[in-house]
């Protein structure tokens, strides 16, 4: 058998009562996960261990069934492997967002989700008037980005800007958690200053202005590590061949350490755009030729980002519609039987615009297994599902199981 699991970041939620006391995922037309729901197996999964952040980075290693308190060094060094970065041994990584600072306070996480050829010139500017030997900024994806500190010390608590919009930012600037850490805590404090006065007056960041657009205008550099040791899917569960398919350096890099073929897509976006059925082509491809697809699509995320319920709800209408419906129809008329898989990572309440670590929905569907009694897929009827409630490692574990 073969498998593909879908991966709606962020997905799942909580009822509102301003919402009848639904959630987006119950509110959406979603026929297709439905079916899905009827024909498999559903359960809750709590992907977040409880010492650390429900962050994407800690989840996604979750579901692919990693023992994330073991092998978890932090964002930036995951996404210094998608982006094809060596590091060295004492290298620092942390993922260094731009972010839209206005006055006192964090407006968003995204810079109002800045082109990426936009962020590249604001990058090259930092790298000049701030890179030296020891520190170099790296291009990502969109408002995504890299930062690297040799020599630097991991022991800095830093705060996703993700989960903090509208608070003030000068109280949530890097601190040191140990007396040894405070050289690397200062000065990430004090390249967001230095960041701010060069940004603030940049053409890119001016022509943003006057077009009405959130500028990026500052720095945030946040989940720092070093470089981790992590056991590929062959080795952890016998997977021979496998691929990823995301706009998101962050799943990207995961798939890198996990030994996967990294699939990237145009028109792939991490929004509300991306090319929905182009991913779902570049999977069927994919499992046609491999054993195993992770197809990520992280628009429901950024959707709960902006406490956007209307599109949240749409974005998980386009994931059911224009993804799942195609998997559906093509891995039935394959010779082969193809699992299929579908969950978050973990919610991203659009009331909250944060993670929460609730347990989230999941379904499974394997060619022949006998179907539970859920026909839904939403965060409350997968209460009901035969699984129950599952520890992260056992997702994989499951779905691999025969």
């Amino acid at each position: 058998m073969k498998y593909i699991v879908v991966l709606g970041d962020g997905m799942s939620d909580q009822p509102e009562a301003e919402k009848n006391g639904l959630t987006p995922l119950m509110a959406a037309n979603t026929p297709n996960m439905d079916k899905l729901a009827a024909m498999g197996c559903s359960g809750l999964l709590k992907t977040i261990p409880d010492k650390l952040h429900p962050g994407s980075e800690v989840a996604n290693l979750a579901v692919l069934g990693y023992d994330v308190e073991a092998v978890f060094e932090g964002r930036g060094v995951i996404e210094a492997a998608s982006m094809g970065i060596a590091l060295d041994t004492g290298d620092l990584a942390l993922r260094c967002n731009l972010v839209c600072i206005e006055g006192l306070k964090i407006k968003n996480h995204s810079s109002g989700h800045i082109s990426t050829e936009e962020s590249d010139e604001l990058i090259a500017y930092l790298n000049q008037h701030l890179g030296n030997e020891n520190i170099r900024f790296y291009t990502g994806v969109s408002y995504r980005h890299l930062l690297v500190i040799k020599g630097g010390n991991k022991a800095v608590k830093c705060t996703p800007p993700h989960d903090v919009p509208g608070a003030e930012w000068l109280p949530l600037l890097p601190i040191a958690s140990t007396p040894i850490a405070e050289n690397t805590a200062a000065l990430l404090r004090q390249l967001t200053h230095d960041s701010q006065k060069l940004l603030a007056n940049h053409p890119v960041n001016l022509k943003r202005k006057a077009a009405g657009k959130d500028p990026g205008n500052s720095i945030w550099a946040w989940s720092p590590g070093y470089k981790p040791k992590m056991q590929t899917l062959r080795e952890l569960f016998g997977i021979n061949s496998g691929a990823v398919i995301s706009a998101v350096d962050l799943i990207q890099g995961i798939g890198v350490y996990a030994g996967l073929e990294i699939i990237k897509v145009k028109g792939a976006t991490g929004l509300y755009d991306t090319n929905y059925e182009g991913k779902a082509e570049a999977a069927i491809q994919a499992i046609k030729e491999k054993d195993f697809v992770y197809l990520h699509v992280e628009a429901s995320d950024e959707a709960g980002h902006e406490g956007d319920w209307d599109l949240k709800v749409r974005t998980i209408e386009y994931l059911d519609q224009r993804i799942l419906s195609y998997l559906i129809d093509k891995t039935s008329k394959m010779e082969e039987p193809v699992a299929i898989a579908l969950l978050p990572d973990h919610p991203t309440p659009w009331k909250l615009k944060t993670h929460t670590r609730d347990a989230v929905p999941f379904v499974i569907y394997k060619p022949g297994n006998q179907a539970d009694n859920v026909t839904r897929y939403d965060e409350e009827a997968a209460k009901s599902g035969s699984y129950g409630t599952l520890p992260s490692r056992m997702f994989m574990e499951n779905l691999i199981s025969d």
